[in-house]
């Protein structure tokens, strides 16, 4: 299907839901005119396939409410109109087995006229949709596009500033042109900006009254993966998700100690997804609501401003690990667009200065969560620690502390420090046996949990598909019988099967601490 006739036929397609989401809506363009087109193909593939079936997974509001997928061949071509990614993997992983079957390079002529085009057509597709879905009181008004080309970035700006000049971008958030490389055609100076990270290295064009980022990255899974679970990310800029309090230290000892509080206004961002959040890894004694529970914290949706009182400093070494628990969270200045310029670069100058201190000193914080409702109801409050750790980059690092109700006594026996030859020898054998690394590296540790995702996935539409099987009409009926037979069994088919609301139980998944990527 081609876009113009694309335009008609979206119409009958757009589904008349509500999408309550601060997420932005996204299109995926994939210029197939690349000379890598074949390494790309594939690797592009299962990256997206891996980052849907998550986002298909998550319980909760979907990361990424609605996604649209073109292709730039000789024409641009809409492979996806706007869908719901939610409850559709099985027409998204019918998009991408398409995207999987086209030719290899060499088929197309390069150029960037067939990207622009397909900007204008996403845009126009976008304000059909908004208009069908105003009615139903949809919050999710503005869309971001992402351009796969293995054309020159630069040359694809030019060409999108010259064409998009007089085109309505008011419901275009951003367009990120990341250009994918062979490691081969790369520099020297592009490798280490390839390396898969979380917020990936980018260039900034402000044209057209907007940002459009650049980006080239490695034609390798990881790299395509970390850059499309960008999506999952919290978006939500209304408000900022976290206050953390500290003491000015301007009081006078002289007086009545009165201390005052000077606050640091910051952002939750995950570490880690949370194994409990996957519909089918849970075991029933975890559900999403409970991670709004007084001794944790949810980054994602930020539904609360939560306020962290530091009141100790730590030494580093002084913190036994065992007492940790819970997931990690990432804590950053905030870039809620309601604060004035001025004030978000003050709040962003003394975070940083914060972090710098306390590498400096070689202390962590101990915090404690100030309760968020303040009503004379709660006569009894529970307040819950953490401990918050600084890093080498512009971020800070907090985790859940163990509190004297919760521990258990744990006694143990002093080390032996010497060893028969027949115990130790064994054993320095074995370890030294082991490949040792310096770091620990989660992308190279793998566990089939894409693989696990996208079988429970399928397993609804196979079951419904098994089901219609059974209810066929046997061959040596009469075309009567047979008519009527569908007839009867028409209805069931179009309503949704109860077996779909089955999930299968596995075994709880409990996630390592992990600070930070080391290539």
């Amino acid at each position: 299907m081609t876009s113009r006739k694309l335009l008609s036929e979206t119409r009958r397609t757009f589904p008349a839901t509500k999408v309550h989401c601060q997420q932005p809506s996204r299109i995926l363009i994939v210029d197939v005119t690349s000379p890598s087109w074949t390494n790309t193909c594939s690797v592009l593939s299962e990256a997206l396939e891996n980052t849907l079936c998550l986002a298909c997974s998550l319980t909760g509001p979907c990361r990424v409410p609605l996604l649209s997928l073109y292709l730039v061949q000789n024409q641009q071509e809409c492979l996806l109109p706007f869908t719901q990614v939610k409850e559709n993997f099985a027409r998204i992983q019918a998009c991408i087995s398409e995207l999987r079957s086209l030719p290899r390079e060499g088929c197309f002529l390069q150029g960037a006229g067939g990207v622009v085009q397909a900007v204008q057509d996403g845009l126009q597709q976008f304000k059909q949709y908004s208009r069908h879905t105003a009615a139903g009181g949809s919050t999710n008004s503005y869309v971001e596009i992402t351009i796969l080309t293995g054309q020159s970035s630069k040359e694809m700006v030019k060409q999108l500033e010259k064409k998009l000049k007089d085109v309505d971008l008011m419901s275009l958030r951003r367009i990120e042109v990341i250009e994918v490389l062979k490691r081969d055609f790369l520099e020297p100076d592009d490798v280490e900006q390839c390396m898969p990270a979380e917020e990936p290295s980018i260039s900034d064009f402000a044209i057209l009254g907007m940002d459009i980022d650049v980006q080239t990255i490695e034609d390798n899974v990881i790299s395509l993966e970390m850059l499309f679970k960008l999506w999952l990310h919290d978006y939500g800029t209304e408000r900022e998700h976290l206050h953390l309090l500290l003491p000015s230290g301007g009081f006078s000892h002289a007086s009545a100690p009165r201390i005052t509080l000077m606050c640091l206004k910051c952002d939750l961002q995950e570490r880690l997804l949370d194994p409990a959040l996957l519909s089918g890894a849970v075991d029933g004694s975890i559900r999403a609501t409970d991670m709004t529970s007084p001794g944790q914290m949810a980054a994602w949706p930020a539904t609360a401003l939560y306020k962290l009182r530091v009141i100790k400093a730590l030494k580093y070494e002084g913190v036994c690990e065992s007492v940790l628990y819970g997931l990690p969270f990432i804590i950053k200045p905030t870039s809620c667009w309601q604060l004035d310029w001025d004030e978000l670069e003050i709040n962003q100058h003394s975070f940083h200065a914060l972090c710098h201190s306390l590498l400096e000193r070689k202390w962590m914080l101990l915090a404690r969560r100030e309760p968020q409702n303040t009503s004379p109801n709660w006569n009894i409050l529970v307040h819950s620690y953490y401990v918050i750790v600084p890093s080498d980059s512009a971020t800070l690092l907090v985790k859940a502390v163990a509190v004297r109700e919760l521990l258990l006594p744990s006694t143990f026996p002093a080390l032996i420090g010497e060893h028969a030859e027949s115990v130790s020898g064994p054993i320095e054998r074995a370890l030294n046996s082991l490949e040792v690394e310096v770091a620990y590296n989660p992308l190279h540790v793998k566990s089939n949990l894409y693989k696990y995702l996208k079988s429970v996935l399928y397993k609804p539409l196979h079951r419904q598909q098994a089901q219609t099987k059974d209810q066929r009409p046997e061959r040596h009926q009469t075309k009567q019988h047979q008519s009527k037979a569908k007839a009867t069994v028409a209805p069931l088919l179009l309503a949704p099967s109860p077996v779909q609301a089955l999930r299968p139980a596995a075994a709880r998944t409990h996630p390592k601490e992990y600070e930070g990527l080391r290539q």
